[in-house]
């Protein structure tokens, strides 16, 4: 299965931008709660997406995910009374994730849980705090993904440069995956005119074992998507591995050399598959873009 590599945010207050975010290449389109919402038009945001979810063939609801206001907080209590009042939303066949802000505990994930029923959570891990919590959350019920909320966390740790942030991104990674959740999204990227410098930061991401990010704009879809796209001669490999080992296997043999000489051996697979896998979806994907 691909994982999602695109996730769009979309203001929850701006309801005329819902279905036209839904019809766009993105994997998944986030409501947005939180940050994207002012403090006085939140009772009308919340309106606006859970009208709009209430209405919505429930397929498309399974690409929709909700970034709710910080758990315990008046703000997210109110989030996840509205999202537990429309029928059918409420666990694993309604929305597809709900998505909590600055998680520093596992206890504020059963405290969603305990909210919606068993809906998938995406925790964002924003502080010092959460980032030494990252193994416990990750393992806690119901999570689904992990992220990291840069731009808080760079206010918290007082980090300047890009470099203070490599430890906590590969805390983050490794988190994940020892919980046997998928490779995070990237944060968002916030210069909207910066294109090349939006793909050349997925390009690294990529590199460390992010797959994927979160975008601010619809514009920003497809420099994702190229910038997590496999080159070609990385998929050419992935291909001779995967043949190479089919053919081993056929012969007996656990242990293969490609025509460039390379030994290869059944722990790539994986690896290999999931190049190949990304690489058509992202075909596909800007295929819907151009």
């Amino acid at each position: 299965m691909t994982p999602d590599l695109v996730a769009l945010y979309v203001p929850g207050d701006r309801p005329a931008l819902f279905a036209k975010a839904l019809a766009g290449p993105a994997d998944l389109v986030i409501l947005d709660l939180e940050d994207a919402v002012a403090v006085g038009g939140k009772d009308g945001a919340r309106a606006a997406v859970r009208d709009w979810l209430t209405a919505l063939d429930p397929a498309a609801r399974a690409r929709i995910s909700v970034r709710v206001n910080g758990a315990g907080t008046p703000a997210g209590e109110a989030d996840l009374a509205a999202l537990a009042g429309i029928a059918g939303i409420a666990g694993i066949a309604g929305l597809h994730s709900v998505r909590v802000p600055k998680v520093e505990s596992p206890a504020e994930v059963a405290r969603v849980v305990a909210a919606l029923g068993p809906v998938p959570v995406h925790a964002l891990l924003e502080s010092a705090a959460g980032i030494e919590a990252a193994a416990g959350i990750a393992r806690a019920p119901q999570v689904a993904a992990l992220a990291l909320g840069e731009a808080d966390l760079r206010s918290d740790l007082g980090v300047t440069s890009d470099d203070g942030l490599v430890w906590a991104r590969s805390r983050v990674i490794v988190a994940a995956r020892a919980a046997g959740l998928p490779a995070p999204m990237m944060s968002a990227w916030t210069d909207l005119a910066d294109t090349e410098g939006l793909i050349a930061s997925c390009r690294a991401g990529r590199a460390m074992g992010f797959l994927g990010r979160t975008a601010v704009h619809p514009k920003q879809v497809e420099p994702i998507l190229t910038g997590f796209a496999p080159d070609p001669g990385e998929v050419a490999a992935a291909r001779a591995l995967l043949d190479s080992l089919a053919a081993a296997g056929a012969g007996g043999r656990a242990v293969a050399v490609t025509a460039t000489g390379r030994m290869v051996d059944p722990a790539m697979v994986r690896g290999a598959e999931r190049v190949l896998a990304v690489h058509a979806h992202i075909r596909r994907c800007l295929g819907a873009a151009t």
